[in-house]
C-alpha cells in the first residue's frame, strides 16, 4: 500500500499514468485465440483539426467502451488515426503560401504536394496528443493515415475492382460544384437549408406567334443555357405548342417546346425552362428528347457562353439579366420566395448544380447488400429510429461522385492515351498504353473524395488486401461510434464498402450519438463564439471531470448541452472519491484480503447494493446506455458509500474490538476496489491512481487497474432482507436529522429516543447508528405510543414513531419568548388584515382578485396564530 497525497491533482497524475499505461503496453490489442475480439476503428479526425467537445464526446464514448469489454477478458483493439482530409488540408496550406503572396501553381503539383506533406508531419500529430491527454485508450503501434502506404494499395485496389465491374465510371453528369472550394461535391456534402429569394416569372414568345409561354426560375441567370420548354403531354393549354420552338429572350436563340411527363401541370404555369447543364431534372429530360447542352457557368461560377453577360458573377449577372428582361418587356413579375438552397458543408457557400466529366460510382447494385443487412438486423442502430433515415437514403440513393478537383489526396489511377484515346485504368503505375503500347500518357488530374478512402477505414486498417492474420481475427469490428450527422457521409459506404470488398457487414452494432450544444442548447461554431476548448477544460478541471460530465448528460441520438459548471461539480466528485479513499487507506493495516467471515448489518447493506450496482451498470453498458450507468455509479459512490456506509463503520473502526475493526476495513476495501473497477471505463486516471496506492506491493507498484476483471454479479452477495432492515433505519435516521434542522438543534445536544416500532430487532442492531449518525443519547423501543406524546417531537417513517421529548431538543424558556413574539406579530398583522377588509370602501373599490388574495393572507395569518398558540400552550405546560 502507498500513500496517497492529500490532494488530488490531475495535473501531476494524469500523464504519468498514461505514460505507465503506455510502458506497460496496456492498449495493445493482442490476438488471443481463447478470447473473444472487440475492435473498434476511431472516426478518423481530420489531420488539421485540434481536439474539439465532439471529438471529446465520441472518443470518451469509445475508450469507456473499450474499457470495460477489456476488463471483461476480450482481446480488445481500438485502432487510432486520421484523415487526410482532402478539401480541408489543401485549404489550410493554400491559405499560409497566401500569406507568403503565393498559390500552389507557383510551386506545381509535386512540389506543392511535398509542401502539404511537410505540414502534416509538422501538425499533423497534435490532434493524436490530444487524444492521449483526454485518456484514449487506443493501440498507437497501430496509428494509421488515410494516406499511408497500405490505405493507399487499398484505395488503387478498390477503385480498380469496381471499374472491371464496370461499377466505377466516367462521364458527364450533372454534379454539385463549390465555387469556392473549387471542386465537385456529393450529394451528402450538400447540406440544404432555408433561405428568402425571388421567384421571377418569365415569358418566352413562341416563334412565328402572337402566343408566349411563363415560366418561373429561381435563378434567372441560367436561362442564358435553356435549350428547351418542357409542358406536360396531357396539357391542353399547351397541346397545340408541343413541336413549336419559341424564341430565348435577351439571347435570341430558338429553342424546341417538348412534352414530357415530369412537369407538374398543376404548378405555377405549368411550362417549365429547361436548362440540361444546371439542373439534374432537366438533365434527365435534355437526354430523353436529345436536348442541346450548354454550360453557362465556369469553375469560379462566372458567366460563360452568354454573350455580353461573359465573365460576370453569377449574381452580379442576375442583376444585369432581370434589369434587361424588364427592358425588353419580358419580366411578367416577381414573387418573394422561401426555398431550399444546396450549400458547401465545408465553407457554406451556395453549390452550383453543373455539367462537368467527373468519375461516378453506381449506387444502386452497391446499396442492395447494404439495405439487406440492416433490415435483417445483421447490423444494429442505436438508437433504431436511425435505420429510417439510413434507409430512406440508401432506396433513393443516385450514384457516387467520386472525382474532386484537387491536388492533395489519392489521385485517380487512370491514365489517358493521345494516341489512340483509351483509358488504362491500372493498380500500379502506367507507364505505356494497355491498348496501343503508347507511352504517350497523361494521368487524370483529380484525386478522390476523402470518403472513398474513409469508406474501407474497417478493413484497410487491418491489412486489406492482403489476407492478414489481424484481418482475419479482428474483423468485422464490433461496434462504430459515430454522430448521426455523419450517417450518409461515412456509416452508409462503410457498409456496402464492406459488403461489396469483404463479403461481411463491417461492424456489429452502430452507436450514434448527438450534438454538444452549448447551455442555451445552441450549436457550437467559432462564429457564434460559443465554442469551449475541451483542452482548456482538461487543464482546469482533469480529463476525468470533462470525461464523466459528458457521459453522465449522454444519451444515445441525442444531443446534448454543455454547462461548464458540470466539470467543476465533476471534479468535485473526483474529490470526494479521493477523499473517502484516503479515508479507506489510512484505517487498513495492509493485511485485508477478501471479505470476513462474518458480516455485519450495513456490511451485508452495502455488499448488496453494490452486487445489484454491478448487474445493472454492466446490462447497462451492454445496452449502451452509459450515461444512466454513470449516472448509477456516481450516486452509488456518493451517497450510499460515501456519505452513508463509511459513516456507518466508524463505531466499529473506533469500538477497540480488533474483529470487529478487522470486518470493517475488509468490507471498505473490497467495497472500494469493486467501486475503482466499475467507474474505471468513465474516470480512467483518478481510479488507476488510487488503485496503484491501495494495491501496490512492497515495490510499490501494482498491476495496472485496468487489467483488472471487471467485477461480476455474485447471488451470494444479496441480502434483499438486510439491505431492507438497513434502509428502514437509515429513513429513521433521516427523519430524526430532518427533525433536528427544522429545529435548529445542535449536533451536541443527544436528547433521548422512544423508537415505537413493530420491529424491534432491526432498530435494536441499529442502536449505535442512532446514536452516531442521529445524534442520540438514550435509545428505547416500544410497542406503544407513549403517554406523554404531546410533549415530544415525533418522526415518523414507515417502520417507526420516533418520539424526543421537546425539553431536551429546545430550550423551553427561549422558544417561549421565541413563540410569544411571533404570535404577537402576527396578532397585529391579523388586526390590519381584518380592519382593511372590513372598511367598505376598499372591499368595493379594489379588484375583486386583491380582495381575495387579501382574505387568503388573513386566513393563512389565523391558522398560523393557532397553530402557534398550541405550541405556546404545551410548552407552557412543560416549563
Amino acid at each position: 500500500m502507498k500513500e496517497l497525497s492529500k490532494t488530488y491533482d490531475p495535473s501531476i497524475v494524469e500523464k504519468r499514468i498514461y505514460d505507465m499505461w503506455l510502458e506497460k503496453g496496456c492498449f495493445r490489442g493482442v490476438r488471443d485465440p481463447e478470447k473473444k475480439p472487440f475492435t473498434i476503428v476511431i472516426p478518423p479526425p481530420n489531420v488539421t483539426g485540434q481536439l474539439h467537445l465532439g471529438h471529446a464526446f465520441d472518443e470518451t464514448l469509445q475508450d469507456a467502451l473499450v474499457r470495460v469489454k477489456r476488463m471483461q477478458g476480450y482481446a480488445a483493439l481500438w485502432i487510432p488515426g486520421t484523415d487526410h482530409a482532402g478539401i480541408a488540408t489543401q485549404i489550410k496550406v493554400e491559405e499560409m503560401l497566401r500569406k507568403e503572396g503565393k498559390t500552389r501553381y507557383d510551386y506545381g503539383r509535386e512540389k506543392f504536394i511535398e509542401l502539404v506533406w511537410d505540414w502534416k508531419k509538422k501538425y499533423g500529430g497534435r490532434i493524436v496528443e490530444q487524444l492521449k491527454s483526454l485518456g484514449s485508450s487506443c493501440d498507437w503501434d497501430r496509428e494509421r493515415f488515410t494516406m499511408d502506404e497500405g490505405c493507399s494499395r487499398a484505395v488503387r485496389e478498390v477503385f480498380v475492382s469496381l471499374y472491371e465491374k464496370g461499377l466505377i465510371y466516367k462521364g458527364n453528369r450533372i454534379i454539385n460544384w463549390c465555387p469556392k472550394c473549387t471542386t465537385a461535391l456529393s450529394d451528402a456534402e450538400v447540406e440544404y437549408e432555408e433561405k428568402p429569394g425571388k421567384l421571377w416569372n418569365i415569358r418566352y414568345p413562341v416563334k412565328d406567334s402572337d402566343e408566349y409561354v411563363v415560366v418561373a426560375t429561381t435563378r434567372p441567370e441560367t436561362m442564358l443555357g435553356d435549350t428547351g420548354v418542357a409542358v406536360h403531354p396531357d396539357d391542353e393549354r399547351y397541346t397545340h405548342l408541343v413541336g413549336k420552338t419559341c424564341i430565348l429572350p435577351l439571347v435570341g436563340r430558338e429553342i424546341p417546346i417538348i412534352a414530357d411527363e415530369y412537369v407538374e401541370r398543376d404548378f405555377g404555369t405549368g411550362c417549365v425552362k429547361m436548362t440540361p447543364c444546371h439542373d439534374p431534372n432537366d438533365f434527365e429530360v435534355g437526354k430523353r428528347h436529345g436536348l442541346e447542352e450548354i454550360l453557362i457557368l465556369d469553375g469560379d461560377a462566372k458567366i460563360i457562353n452568354g454573350g455580353k453577360y461573359n465573365g460576370l458573377d453569377r449574381y452580379e449577372a442576375r442583376k444585369v439579366i432581370v434589369e434587361d428582361l424588364e427592358k425588353g418587356g419580358y419580366l411578367v413579375s416577381i414573387e418573394d420566395h422561401i426555398h431550399n438552397v444546396g450549400t458547401c458543408y465545408r465553407c457554406g457557400t451556395d453549390v452550383e448544380p453543373i455539367t462537368s466529366a467527373q468519375w461516378f460510382v453506381k449506387m444502386k447494385p452497391l446499396a442492395k447488400e447494404a439495405i439487406r443487412v440492416v433490415e435483417d438486423g445483421s447490423i444494429k442502430f442505436v438508437p433504431d429510429r436511425f435505420s429510417k433515415t439510413y434507409m430512406n437514403w440508401m432506396n433513393g440513393v443516385r450514384d457516387w461522385c467520386i472525382s474532386r478537383q484537387l491536388w492533395w489526396g489519392h489521385r485517380i489511377p487512370a491514365w489517358y492515351c493521345a494516341d489512340c484515346g483509351h483509358v488504362t485504368v491500372s493498380r500500379e503505375d502506367a507507364t505505356k498504353c494497355e491498348k496501343c503500347g503508347s507511352a504517350n500518357i497523361r494521368q487524370d488530374e483529380d484525386v478522390l473524395d476523402t470518403w472513398f478512402s474513409s469508406a474501407l477505414w474497417p478493413f484497410s486498417t487491418l491489412g486489406w488486401p492482403d489476407k492478414t492474420e489481424d484481418l482475419a481475427y479482428f474483423y468485422p469490428t464490433s461496434v462504430l461510434v459515430t454522430g448521426y450527422d455523419i450517417i450518409f457521409f461515412w456509416v452508409a459506404r462503410m457498409i456496402f464498402s464492406g459488403m461489396e470488398h469483404m463479403k461481411e457487414v463491417p461492424f456489429r452494432t452502430v452507436l450514434f450519438h448527438g450534438l454538444i450544444r452549448d447551455a442555451n442548447g445552441k450549436k457550437m461554431s467559432k462564429s457564434a463564439g460559443n465554442g469551449i476548448d475541451p483542452i482548456e477544460m482538461i487543464e482546469k478541471f482533469g480529463a476525468d471531470a470533462l470525461r464523466i460530465n459528458i457521459i453522465t448528460g449522454n444519451s444515445p441520438g441525442n444531443d446534448m448541452r454543455f454547462y461548464v459548471e458540470r466539470c467543476e461539480a465533476m471534479r468535485n466528485f473526483a474529490n470526494k472519491i479521493w477523499n473517502a479513499s484516503r479515508f479507506v487507506m489510512m484505517n487498513l493495516k495492509g493485511d485485508e484480503a477478501g471479505l470476513p467471515a462474518e458480516l455485519a448489518l450495513e456490511d451485508k447493506w452495502i455488499l448488496s447494493k453494490l452486487n445489484a450496482l454491478i448487474k445493472e451498470v454492466t446490462d447497462n453498458i451492454e445496452r449502451f446506455e452509459l450515461g444512466i450507468a454513470a449516472t448509477k455509479l456516481y450516486d452509488f459512490i456518493w451517497d450510499s458509500f460515501c456519505d452513508w456506509y463509511i459513516e456507518l463503520t466508524k463505531p466499529r473502526l473506533n469500538s477497540g474490538d480488533e474483529a470487529a475493526a478487522d470486518g470493517a476495513r475488509r468490507v471498505l476495501k473490497y467495497t472500494l476496489i469493486e467501486i475503482l473497477k466499475l467507474l474505471h471505463p468513465f474516470m480512467p486516471f483518478i481510479t488507476e491512481e488510487i488503485y496503484q496506492g491501495l494495491c501496490a506491493d512492497e515495490s510499490g507498484e501494482a498491476e495496472p487497474l485496468m487489467v483488472q476483471s471487471w467485477p461480476a454479479y455474485d447471488a451470494a452477495l444479496d441480502f434483499p432482507s438486510d439491505e431492507a432492515d438497513m434502509e428502514s433505519l437509515m429513513e429513521a435516521i433521516k427523519a430524526v436529522r430532518a427533525l433536528r434542522a427544522e429545529k435548529n438543534v445542535p449536533p451536541s445536544k443527544k436528547p433521548a429516543m422512544i423508537v415505537v416500532t413493530g420491529k424491534p430487532e432491526i432498530f435494536a442492531k441499529g442502536e449505535a447508528f442512532l446514536k452516531k449518525l442521529a445524534y442520540a443519547g438514550e435509545v428505547t423501543l416500544a410497542s406503544e405510543t407513549p403517554a406523554d406524546a404531546a410533549s415530544m417531537a415525533a418522526a415518523v417513517t414507515s417502520d417507526a414513531h420516533i418520539y424526543i421529548p421537546l425539553a431536551e431538543l429546545i430550550d423551553v424558556a427561549a422558544e417561549i419568548k421565541r413563540v410569544e413574539k411571533e404570535l404577537a406579530a402576527g396578532r397585529t398583522n391579523l388586526e390590519r388584515l381584518t380592519a382593511k377588509l372590513n372598511n367598505p370602501g376598499f372591499v368595493s373599490k379594489a379588484p375583486e382578485q386583491v380582495v381575495a388574495a387579501e382574505r387568503e393572507k388573513a386566513e393563512k395569518q389565523a391558522s398560523v396564530i393557532a397553530k402557534l398558540e398550541e405550541t405556546l400552550k404545551t410548552l407552557s405546560a412543560m416549563a
